[in-house]
């Protein structure tokens, strides 16, 4: 059992015979009443999203997740392959269950698959991962009127705003836990 001080984003819990993964969490403390926690949960095998509050110190059944260092294969449709790299067994998971984190992977990226019991539940990311620029608008000298950025989509779909300096064909290193730029990559 983990207490409401010891929630984190990422954290996997179980509520009601359901696992959740934790999206974001706030602590409230309102006027004369006491203290609650706001979570935003991901169900980990439906992939929807629900809020909900709780009395601060309430207390939560932690769901005993296992990781397993893996690399991504390939893509074949809605089915995501991994690879363990200890025992060579083959893992595959479907795109709802890797939300956002389809948009970072390629081909042999390294991750950690995350498995309750022998079901392949989700990935964990690097925090940061390296992308090439798929294509961009070309900076013209001068263009500053956007704020010294510009979009790109990246190479896996995913789209950011990067530095007027970066051009189609620039690896870029990108935060997996914010979505946002964070340098060009050589």
């Amino acid at each position: 059992m983990i207490d409401t001080g010891d929630l984190r984003r990422g954290l996997t819990i179980e509520l009601d015979g359901n696992l959740y993964s934790i999206v974001d969490w706030e602590h409230v403390k309102v006027g004369r009443g006491g203290a609650v926690v706001r979570l935003k949960l991901r169900d980990v095998r439906a992939g929807h999203i629900i809020e909900r509050t709780w009395p601060a110190g309430s207390k939560f059944q932690r769901a005993r997740v296992e990781r397993q260092q893996a690399q991504f294969l390939y893509a074949d449709g809605g089915i995501y392959n991994f690879m363990n790299k200890e025992t060579y067994d083959q893992i595959a998971i479907n795109r709802d269950r890797l939300g956002d984190a389809a948009l970072y992977l390629k081909e042999n990226d390294d991750c950690q698959v995350l498995t309750y019991g022998d079901e392949a539940i989700s990935v964990e990311l690097p925090a940061a991962v390296v992308l090439a620029v798929a294509e961009t608008e070309p900076w013209v000298r001068g263009d500053t009127a956007q704020g010294g950025t510009k979009p790109a989509r990246l190479e896996t779909g995913l789209t950011v705003n990067v530095p007027l300096f970066v051009n189609t064909g620039d690896k870029v290193k990108v935060d997996t836990r914010s979505g946002q730029y964070l340098e060009r990559a050589g």
